[in-house]
């Protein structure tokens, strides 16, 4: 595993993306430590969740609780692992995805996942997304008052633009260590954000990085892989004899060394075969036929 900065702190190049183990058609509960355990023995130490990553209509924090388990029943040494979590998202029994950013909200939000946790002082908190019903200074106030609070060490805020990462850092200075935005082979419309952070030396780490990319095997691309940008991670894949997910994460990395991609997995092979991304390193022509077909923007809710 390599190793990527996040403030002051030192994380695997690739993290685990823990929403698929919360949400619909989520593992049973042995899957899914024995998944997060994976991620640990493979060398990850960013573990990304969220109050909201829960069934519709539940009570918040199954992913919370969920992490917070694996990591007690692991045999193995955790004191490097930062687990992330973030707030200001809901989802009702319709199955939507709410979003409230009162500072009211995120700070009872906090103090609810850092009892989930079991920690004094939660790694990692993180605004889920803007709110427009209320002023973004006031959600990222929230931040900055438990960071003063000790009740967060660090203070991310995710599904930003350029505009509101500006507004973010002019109130939390080198506090805010992170910008977590959707960026994969479907979605490349954020560039100038993934540019800004490595202006403002902010990780940068991209949500569902495996889009557009199948989980099919190495024969060749299936039908959702959409076009020759898709189908060149394919061929890539094939060439070096390894995963199109390899090739993918590999590709993020490349774009920035402030990228930590953070891919989902529900199962422990899932999660050991991204891992290895961090120890590819694709070539400047590689990455030329990788970028050479820029796919069309989608929403990013």
């Amino acid at each position: 595993m390599r190793y990527r900065a996040l403030g002051d702190l030192r994380v695997s190049a690739v993290g685990l993306g823990a929403m698929p183990l919360s949400l619909e058609g989520r593992p049973d509960e042995q899957r899914a430590l024995a998944t997060v355990h994976a991620a640990l023995d493979a060398g990850v130490t960013l573990l990304d969740t969220a109050d909201s990553y829960h069934l519709p209509g539940a009570g918040p924090g199954h992913g919370e609780r969920l992490i917070a388990r694996a990591l007690a029943a692991y045999g193995g040494d955790t004191s490097d692992v930062l687990v992330t979590t973030k707030g200001g998202r809901g989802r009702p029994a319709d199955g939507s995805w709410t979003v409230t950013g009162s500072p009211r909200h995120l700070k009872a939000a906090a103090e609810a996942s850092l009892k989930r946790l079991g920690v004094d002082a939660i790694g990692l908190y993180q605004l889920h997304k803007p709110d427009p019903a209320v002023p973004y200074e006031e959600s990222v106030g929230a931040l900055r008052e438990l960071l003063d609070e000790g009740k967060i060490r660090l203070a991310g805020v995710s599904n930003a633009d350029a505009g509101q990462i500006r507004r973010a850092h002019a109130i939390l200075g080198d506090r805010l260590v992170s910008v977590q935005n959707q960026y994969s082979p479907a979605v490349r419309d954020g560039e100038a954000e993934l540019r800004l952070c490595a202006g403002l030396e902010l990780a940068f780490l991209p949500w569902s990085p495996l889009g557009g990319i199948s989980r099919s095997s190495l024969n060749g691309p299936s039908s959702l892989d959409r076009g020759p940008g898709f189908g060149a991670f394919h061929s890539v894949a094939r060439e070096r004899g390894v995963s199109p997910q390899q090739v993918c994460l590999a590709w993020l990395l490349a774009k920035s060394p402030r990228v930590i991609p953070i891919p989902g997995a529900s199962r422990p092979e899932t999660i050991r075969d991204s891992a290895r991304a961090a120890d590819l390193v694709l070539s400047p022509a590689e990455l030329t036929r990788l970028d050479a077909t820029p796919a069309p923007s989608v929403d990013r809710s």
